[in-house]
């Protein structure tokens, strides 16, 4: 029986969600506290490994052997254990990702998606991916959270290396801005999960978004605007504009798109510090 991918058209949902709403989501107390184990079973089998040595163990005196084994497996995973690196924070219908993941087979990378269905179709077209070609698409993952909100309890300070910010939500009215995706508070966020010479994409078609998202990024003291000629060497900006379906809409209605990114830069304040010392 061959796997199909699922259809869009059994997944949609309105454009955008409210980010301040109450959507019972879960999430871990720190990112140590967070399993990964369902999200990339490839990199996370080490509870499987402990689950089937304790079934196996269960009508017969313990093995310390096994155990011994159990241990040093412990101690390596955690020694090479990977981790989430890239994240795209409202990552839509996954075109990202997918486009991605072959490109840098060796990175996990993290889709967050806040609406339900559009959530369940990208675990969906994982899973799928994942069965026609068992040696691919085992580096993505979608989780439903809300990206506004308790990033650092996923990732540990400067683990992320990329993060993308893709055609997202332009709330238009006034009253609305503080509810954008980037804002002062939620830059000291992303400056805490992203590493020193990490990036951040971003990209709309709304060109008053846009000045809104430079103009924060500009007066953020730890980002770092990239040189449009550093930007046109970047293998990952020809995927920014064109993997994603809100991209691949402009492109077809002959819109504009609007890009920027940014690197992270260190604390100038504590290289200051240092120099006093």
């Amino acid at each position: 029986m061959s796997i199909k991918l699922p259809q869009k058209r059994y997944f949609r949902q309105r454009a955008h969600a409210n980010p301040f709403s109450d959507h019972h989501l879960d999430y871990p107390k720190s990112p140590a506290h967070m399993d990964w184990t369902t999200f990339y079973p490839k990199y996370f089998n080490l509870t499987a490994l402990a689950n089937s040595s304790s079934a196996s163990n269960t009508n017969r005196l313990p093995n310390f052997a096994d155990e011994a084994k159990l241990l040093e497996s412990r101690s390596f995973h955690e020694r090479i254990q990977p981790k989430v690196e890239f994240a795209d924070l409202g990552c839509g219908y996954g075109g990202l990702l997918v486009a991605l993941s072959t490109l840098y087979p060796d990175t996990l990378m993290l889709g967050m998606e806040i609406r339900v269905k559009v959530e369940e179709y990208v675990r969906e077209r994982i899973r799928a991916l994942r069965l026609q070609h068992p040696d691919q698409y085992q580096n993505i993952s979608i989780i439903r959270m809300n990206a506004m909100k308790f990033l650092p309890n996923f990732f540990e300070r400067g683990q992320l290396s990329k993060m993308f910010f893709l055609f997202p939500d332009p709330h238009f009215k006034t009253r609305k801005h503080k509810a954008r995706i980037i804002t002062p508070q939620l830059l000291a966020e992303y400056a805490y999960v992203l590493r020193v010479g990490g990036i951040v994409y971003t990209i709309t078609d709304v060109k008053d978004l846009h000045l809104w998202m430079v103009k924060h990024l500009d007066e953020h003291p730890l980002f770092q605007r990239i040189s449009e000629e550093d930007v046109a060497k970047d293998p990952v900006v020809f995927h920014v504009r064109t993997a994603t379906e809100e991209g691949k809409k402009v492109e077809r209605n002959s819109g504009d798109k609007f890009l920027a990114c940014y690197t992270r830069i260190e604390d100038p304040n504590k290289r200051r510090t240092e120099s006093e010392i």
